[in-house]
């Protein structure tokens, strides 16, 4: 029989406390309110897509002696209405099966409609003394003021680079695979903060590459552009070059990448150039182009290009044209 494949995400999903990365200031805490017996009747995990809210959700409960039979997992997404969440008050009032807490996990709390979550809110105000509840969700703002203020919210940090490189180096490493740093970072800027992107795309890329990955290989996957095409690009913004504009947008769109996925890889290297000027770094084209050019690599150039960003998300068909639109908008022509 053959055995079912487990995704990396879910591999190397941390088990304890000691296990998690990233997010050592919400351990302690967490450690210490279990250790000193003073845990919250509700929490509100809070931050981006795969920082791990979920995970360590489930740490929590199993630290506190819940057996699997105790720890309720909702998804707020597809359970969304009031006969859910009147279901779920109902269900509060029994004690567990057989641990000291009953434990309701509600994953993407914000997606509650407004009749769900008042309902909700009515257990929050006086829960049963053997439930504990921990809503997590990607955009607290959207939550009712009268529920947040009711849970302790406790903020997940997104990993930065380095710390991301980091931990898919150490899972290809497990796995038996050989992947060069260059190749680590570059899967690491694409999984945009998130554990279970990043790992998601060294998992395909794996499936490409086999043992041995090559960089090729995860270029080509990610669909990435070459960084001295969006170098050129930058010197003909600095030098008001609206042919060469038009010369390496067409060079970008050549290699099959999606417009979005350039530009966000553009927006990446003119901050490299203003990191580069700032500490007065002048090898390499970045720093040789910030030299040069120390009026047109600045924050301005960064901020309307992160404003301007929502235009290629209109429309795919368009998105190379607002590309294009947003550097003229920089160049008198």
């Amino acid at each position: 029989m053959n055995k079912v494949h487990i995704a990396l995400y879910r591999k190397y999903r941390p088990e304890t406390f000691d296990d998690v990365v990233g997010q050592e200031h919400i351990v302690t805490l967490l450690k210490n309110s279990i250790k000193n017996k003073k845990i919250s009747h509700a929490y509100l995990f809070c931050g981006g897509r795969g920082t791990g809210k979920t995970t360590v959700a489930r740490i929590v409960a199993k630290e506190i002696g819940c057996n699997p039979e105790d720890i309720i997992e909702i998804d707020a997404a597809s359970n969304r209405g009031i006969d859910e969440v009147r279901e779920l008050r109902e269900a509060v009032r029994t004690s567990p099966f057989s641990s000291p807490y009953k434990v309701y996990i509600v994953d993407e709390a914000h997606m509650l409609t407004k009749e769900a979550a008042n309902a909700l809110l009515k257990t929050l105000e006086e829960p049963p003394s053997h439930v504990i509840f921990i809503l997590a969700t990607t955009d607290p703002d959207k939550l009712p003021q009268t529920i947040v203020s009711r849970c302790q919210k406790i903020e997940f940090k997104q990993p930065d680079h380095k710390l991301l490189s980091d931990r898919i180096l150490h899972v290809a490493k497990e796995e038996g695979n050989t992947l060069e740093n260059e190749s680590a970072e570059l899967i690491a800027r694409h999984g945009k903060g998130s554990y279970r992107d990043a790992l998601g795309i060294l998992e395909q890329v794996i499936g490409i590459s086999g043992k041995s990955i090559k960089h090729t290989d995860v270029v080509n996957h990610l669909g990435t552009p070459q960084k001295e095409t969006l170098i050129s690009l930058l010197e003909s913004v600095c030098k008001k070059d609206g042919k060469e504009i038009i010369k390496n947008i067409n060079s970008l769109k050549l290699g099959n990448i999606q417009a979005l996925r350039a530009y966000d890889e553009f927006i990446d290297v003119v901050r490299e150039g203003l990191l580069a000027r700032v500490e007065g770094v002048k090898t390499g084209e970045l720093g040789r182009l910030a030299a040069e050019h120390p009026h047109s690599i600045g924050s301005k150039l960064v901020l309307e290009l992160l404003q301007n960003r929502h235009l290629l998300e209109v429309s795919e068909t368009h998105a190379w044209t607002a590309f294009l639109a947003i550097l003229f908008s920089f160049v008198e022509i």
